[in-house]
């Protein structure tokens, strides 16, 4: 079993000023921090916590961007947040529509790199996908994002900022002095680290993101509406049950180390026993209710009876469900949907054995938004030109 430090990433995360004047994005900052940054433009110390509220309330509860109209500050220290800080979050490039009412936005972030954020409304939730990463590093197979290159990690105001930016868009800040339970069911109630990139390679800004996200003060959402997917960061596990507690879910896929290592490279240095063994631990510590395993149905790849059986077997004593996701095809994947009959079988499988199994339903494939297909459209747009380069010679 591997049991080394965890992988020595190069990552570049963008410095929090902004160059065009220098300013100090609040966006992001933790309780703790955003009092620092407070102290540092001038306000007493005494006034720090106080101030710190009522700030934070304006923008992560209200969703004010203008220091202008946070009016239970004095018009004189309004002045001077201007004067140090901004609020700002991920300028929206563009956005689809799926058919099934999916979003999908395509953002911009600073140096000009983009990341993807899909939005899910179904009957009784809404659930935004945000990505931790621009591109991925690690390559799984099956996965469209996973052929576009990490090029670096997002800072703790990008995450969240995808999630301020959503809430934009659904209309869904409650009028200033409003409770947001006052405005019904939220639009916005769940929210799945499951976008470009691997969280656990960007930990310490995911986790600083969502304790912003869950504080009660703010946006609040609850630790179980939040789900964090890895592929398998073995040495990063226990640390997400401790310092964030949310959900967890795991990119699984097959049911053999030789299989899970073409599918998913990670476990070329971390095996499906050492993950296993993590997880057998983590709803311990995080007082999780249980694991969902990902498992992608991919043609006569990892679809058998056989595999049904193994995952069943490798489970046992982890408490857990397992979401079976129809391959969501793109172009130039190496694999194929399994047929439907052979994924209803394997769910009856892992059912009989005593397993949640719900069959993943296909959404906003019409707009490349569905699981494993985000990738930005700068990055398809340079792979296109590439290839149209080679193609002619110039």
């Amino acid at each position: 079993m591997a049991t080394e430090a965890p992988i020595t990433q190069d990552v570049l995360t963008i410095p929090r000023k902004l160059p065009e004047d220098g300013k100090v994005n609040l966006v992001g900052l933790t309780r703790a921090k955003l009092r620092e940054a407070l102290i540092g433009m001038g306000t007493p110390e005494k006034q720090a916590k106080m101030r710190t509220g009522q700030i934070w309330q304006w923008i992560y509860h209200w969703g004010v961007r203008d220091f202008a109209e946070m009016t239970n500050l004095a018009k004189a220290y309004r002045a001077q947040l201007a004067e140090h800080f901004v609020v700002e979050v991920p300028e929206v490039v563009s956005r689809q529509v799926s058919a099934d009412g999916t979003r999908k936005y395509l953002v911009r972030i600073a140096g000009g790199h983009e990341v993807e954020v899909v939005y899910i409304p179904e009957a009784d939730r809404g659930t935004l996908c945000i990505s931790s990463q621009v591109g991925c590093t690690l390559t799984c197979s099956f996965c469209h994002t996973g052929t576009q290159k990490l090029v670096r990690n997002l800072t703790a105001a990008e995450i969240v900022g995808q999630v301020m930016m959503a809430r934009d868009d659904l209309d869904e800040w409650p009028e200033p002095g409003v409770g947001t339970g006052d405005a019904g069911p939220r639009l916005l109630s769940n929210i799945v680290l499951m976008g470009m990139g691997e969280p656990l390679y960007n930990f310490d800004n995911v986790r600083d993101a969502m304790k912003v996200v869950m504080d009660g003060e703010g946006i609040a959402l609850s630790r179980r509406r939040i789900t964090l997917s890895t592929s398998g960061v073995v040495p990063e596990i226990a640390k997400c049950a401790e310092e964030i507690g949310c959900l967890l879910a795991v990119s699984f896929h097959a049911t053999t180390d030789e299989v899970r290592n073409k599918l998913v490279p990670i476990n070329k240095r971390w095996n499906i026993e050492a993950l296993l063994n993590s997880l057998r631990e983590y709803p311990r510590l995080s007082n999780s209710e249980r694991i969902t395993f990902e498992y992608v149905m991919l043609k006569d790849v990892n679809d058998t009876d056989a595999d049904a059986r193994r995952l069943v077997k490798l489970i046992q004593g982890i408490p857990a469900k397992i979401n079976l996701i129809p391959f969501n095809e793109w172009p130039g994947s190496p694999y194929e949907r399994s047929d439907w009959e052979r994924i209803e079988r394997f769910a009856d499988i892992i059912y009989k054995a005593g397993y949640a199994s719900p069959i993943r339903t296909p959404r906003g494939e019409d707009i490349m938004a569905a699981c494993g297909q985000l990738k930005s459209a700068t990055e398809r747009e340079r792979k296109s030109r590439r290839q149209i380069e080679q193609e002619t010679g110039l």
